[in-house]
């Protein structure tokens, strides 16, 4: 349980929208006023069918806010106060058609007008049917809301309603609370702040000709996470992205390029910075003398392509000198033996720490949502479980916390 202590003091915003898992959300606003929250709450059209407006005010002794166009509230543009004098925003349950609207940036009423304005953290407590949950409408908008820096508890898995069971129960009041908690303590806990970061992420494309390129499999999820995390510790991230189909994280500073010399470029353009992160799976690679126009069929031969060799970003990165990054960190995508080739490229490159990973046919790490690692350093090295690319990004997030800071 997180410690409740960091609750004492701060103001919640509760949206509370229609969904008949609104009714814990009169359970949460008490526990959360019995911890010192001070709570306000707009409840959407939809929700006042399943709370009342007098059970909300009396719970939270303020005026429930629901109306974009009134008069009263809105004479002092009430919808920015409501935002900007928050600690943070709640939406509990947050409903498919809210994550929706949050989605495409709506703000056809108060709540997703509030929600759009904001620029203080957001916390969703999803609640819906199972299959509204895992179609892949609901899941792409909460990938995209989660990529911009929104965080989520639950939904669980039970019975619902509906009698259907699964996940898309709202989380329990007291679950929400301890999220809440979180928010706060992961809010005070930024141990790079002032570092800044430099983190390459994805693939890059090497032209052939106008119209095809040397590419690899790389979808970048682990550099892209990577870099929220470390932004998320307080860091001044630069991240360095290759042709992904990812949205940019928050609170990043994104670079796009294509190719390994653009990439490169782009990196020593970033420095100087205190830590750097080579996720990106940089193609060894690239024609010598790509044609500006397309190569054609003629019933002949194949055109032979001749091949010269990238630059070495992660050996430039990691060369001695005042503009080296005090932390080099590498990545080794190997399908043999894992461990010794990626000790092998930590000493010739020269980087700090290098996080190995097998990238074989079946392990599903390219393009998958999990990977399985093993940090390598001068004093050893330690293994990880199968763990989520975002947890993965977040461990060494704090690893690298860990070095600047010593704790």
């Amino acid at each position: 349980m997180a410690d409740h202590a960091i609750l004492a003091g701060k103001r919640v915003l509760l949206v509370i929208a229609g969904g008949i898992a609104a009714y814990k959300s009169l359970e949460l606003i008490r526990r959360l006023r019995e911890r010192g929250v001070t709570v306000r709450a707009v409840l959407t059209e939809a929700g006042a069918r399943f709370v009342t407006p007098l059970s909300v005010q009396a719970l939270t002794e303020d005026t429930v806010y629901r109306d974009l166009w009134s008069l009263t509230d809105e004479s002092e543009m009430g919808h920015i106060r409501l935002s900007r004098e928050a600690d943070l925003l709640v939406v509990a349950p947050a409903t498919a058609n809210l994550l929706a609207r949050m989605a495409a940036g709506m703000a056809d009423d108060l709540a997703a007008t509030v929600l759009l304005a904001t620029d203080k953290p957001v916390l969703v407590a999803p609640a819906m049917n199972v299959r509204m949950w895992q179609h892949a409408a609901t899941q792409a908008n909460m990938a995209l809301l989660e990529s911009r820096g929104v965080r989520r508890i639950g939904p669980n898995d039970g019975v619902m309603a509906c009698n259907e069971y699964g996940p898309g129960r709202m989380a329990e009041p007291m679950e929400i609370v301890d999220a809440i908690a979180g928010v706060f303590a992961a809010e005070s806990h930024r141990p790079l702040a002032g570092r800044r970061a430099i983190v390459t992420s994805g693939p890059t494309h090497e032209p052939i000709d106008p119209v095809r390129y040397i590419a690899n499999r790389s979808s970048g999820k682990q550099g892209h996470a990577i870099a929220a995390a470390l932004a998320a510790l307080g860091a001044e991230v630069t991240l360095v992205s290759g042709p992904t189909r990812l949205p940019d994280p928050a609170g990043c500073r994104v670079t796009h390029i294509e190719t390994a010399r653009e990439m490169l470029a782009a990196c020593e353009a970033a420095l100087p910075a205190d830590i750097a992160v080579c996720a990106a799976a940089v193609a060894d690679w690239r024609v010598d003398g790509a044609g500006d126009r397309k190569l054609k069929k003629d019933g002949g031969a194949p055109p032979a392509l001749a091949l010269t060799e990238n630059p070495d970003i992660l050996a430039t990165l990691s060369r001695p000198g005042e503009r080296r990054p005090a932390l080099v960190v590498g990545f080794a995508a190997e399908t043999g033996d894992v461990l010794a080739y990626a000790t092998a490229k930590r000493a010739r490159k020269g980087c700090d720490w290098i996080v190995a990973n097998d990238v074989s046919p079946g392990t599903g790490t390219f393009g998958g949502s999990d990977n399985t690692v093993h940090l390598i350093r001068a004093d050893g090295v330690e293994s990880w479980p199968t763990m989520p690319k975002d947890a993965v990004a977040t461990r060494l997030a704090e690893a690298v916390a860990e070095y600047f800071t010593g704790k």
